[in-house]
């Protein structure tokens, strides 16, 4: 894939990371996320051999003799689709103690190879794990997020928003899985995913258990598909289907395990009894979620605002878990409700000292009503709460109290920070040039030019060096400039009316 139509991936640079600190990494998500491609956009520059385990004959030869076949990889490897071979781990951790170096093994895996038996014992204190969604929305748009960093600093004070037309209802309906995004109507794309989750069925969650109605599973995602965002209830989800509850619950695991749906755990500290202990359930991907349920446009959501708020309750949990993958603290991910009925749609812990809450609201206004649970969650957290924010639908950035904002749900992905100026003439342009020599779509070489902007000619100008990109008010234009120091160049040239 050239760089013309690669996404730069949040998890590029915990990649880096772990082939650096470890001798295996772990790539894991639903297919088609971009697993293959980011492992090749990341490896092969360092020399990695490539081996697919999706081909028939490559994958019988590891199968009848994994020993063997391990024996005789050529190192640096990627190996492609590991849970189609899960008898490969104990050969692999042999193979890996006999040269215990990091960056000798990368895997895919499309199921959550973590349940594989003895997958844990092989490889503990060997593996990292990087777990790759869908695309993010602020991979799309080209950014490198600033959202959880100021969630947990506890300030959105100064922060403004450049006025938008974003269709919110549109991004919804079209998800994150890159394939989808390259069919142009509604149909291309329902029709990419149903195929999709037939395909899926029967290359992998068949092979994670004996299934004894494989045909329920795709009834069951789609029923699992109109409760996103609601609480998890499998007797609900077992009388729409006539199968037992029992069945219901070993079906939820599996498809959690092809990373199709996600149960998200209460949020409760050691002192509380009065919050409900019920997991909720999300789907892995708004896409795949309207395609299920036959939502075409924007249109067939503003019908049913219910219906929208929910969907748009998982888009903005699936777009923090996204962006978290290049959080420099690991996260946690809960929702909080009491028995008294106030919640919070998404609770995010970083480590043991720190507690943020978002809610997610579907409507163009905000009120003082709507921060009820956040309240009510500062008071359950007390020191270790860091900040609230309610996103909503309008253009301001609002303070409510201390802590309490309202935000634009677009600053997910389009915020700007004035903080952040710098003086184009004060750029050194030797020092870019490693952006133009590094093949990685990091641009490490230009790291202080992230998220900054400068005003010239009436015109505001956001800098992302991560993709050597410029932007003028808030479409992204690559301006023909193949690399951030023509970019500079082009700036000031602009600026000093050249």
């Amino acid at each position: 894939m050239t760089m013309g139509n690669y996404y730069p991936r949040h998890a590029e640079l915990p990649l880096l990371d772990a082939l650096r600190d470890s001798p295996v990494a772990l790539i894991h998500g639903p297919r088609q996320s971009g697993k293959t491609t980011l492992a090749h956009m990341v490896c092969d520059p360092l020399g990695f051999d490539y081996v697919s385990l999706d081909e028939d004959a490559v994958r019988n030869a590891a199968q009848s003799d994994p020993a063997g076949f391990v024996a005789n990889l050529s190192t640096p490897v990627i190996l492609d689709e590991i849970q189609r071979v899960p008898g490969i781990f104990p050969a692999l951790k042999l193979h890996v103690d006999r040269e215990r170096r990091p960056g000798r093994v990368v895997l895919t895996g499309s199921t959550n190879v973590m349940r594989a038996p003895g997958l844990l014992d092989s490889l503990a204190g060997r593996m990292e794990v990087i777990r790759l969604h869908p695309l993010a929305q602020s991979e799309i748009e080209r950014i490198s997020p600033s959202f959880l960093d100021d969630l947990f600093a506890g300030n959105f004070d100064g922060r403004w928003m450049m006025p938008g037309t974003d269709d919110i209802a549109e991004r919804v309906i079209s998800g994150g899985f890159p394939p989808s995004l390259m069919r142009p109507t509604f149909r291309a794309r329902a029709n990419w995913y149903f195929d999709y989750v037939d395909a899926l069925v029967q290359r992998d969650l068949l092979d994670l258990s004996n299934i004894r109605y494989p045909d329920a599973l795709p009834r069951l995602l789609s029923a699992a598909a109109a409760q996103t965002a609601s609480l998890f209830n499998s007797t609900n989800l077992g009388s729409r289907l006539s199968i037992s509850r029992p069945t219901v619950d070993e079906y939820v695991r599996i498809l959690e395990a092809g990373f199709l749906i996600e149960r998200l755990p209460p949020w409760s500290s050691n002192r509380l009894s009065r919050v409900v202990k019920t997991p909720k359930l999300h789907m892995t991907d708004t896409g795949l979620c309207c395609a299920l349920l036959g939502i075409d446009s924007h249109h067939t959501l503003s019908r049913d605002r219910t219906l929208f708020g929910h969907l748009l309750e998982t888009f903005v949990y699936q777009e923090l878990r996204r962006q978290s993958v290049a959080h420099d603290r690991r996260l946690s991910f809960y929702h909080y409700r009491d028995r008294k009925g106030s919640e919070v749609d998404i609770v995010i812990e970083r480590g043991t000292l720190e507690v943020a809450g978002v809610e997610v609201k579907a409507s163009m206004t905000v009120d003082t009503s709507d921060f009820r649970g956040l309240r009510k969650l500062s008071e359950d957290a007390g020191d270790r709460f860091t900040c609230g924010v309610v996103l909503y639908g309008g253009e301001r950035v609002l303070s409510f109290e201390d802590r309490l904002y309202a935000l634009p749900t677009r600053i997910l992905w389009d915020s700007v920070r004035p903080e952040q100026s710098i003086d184009l003439a004060e750029v050194d342009e030797s020092s870019l040039w490693a952006c133009e020599m590094q093949s990685s779509p990091q641009c490490r070489g230009a790291t202080a030019l992230q998220s900054a902007f400068k005003h010239f000619d009436g015109r505001r100008v956001l800098w992302i060096c991560d993709n050597c990109y410029i932007s003028e008010t808030r479409s992204w234009v690559t301006r023909d400039t193949p690399n951030l120091l023509e970019a500079v160049r082009l700036a000031k040239a602009i600026r000093a009316g050249g």
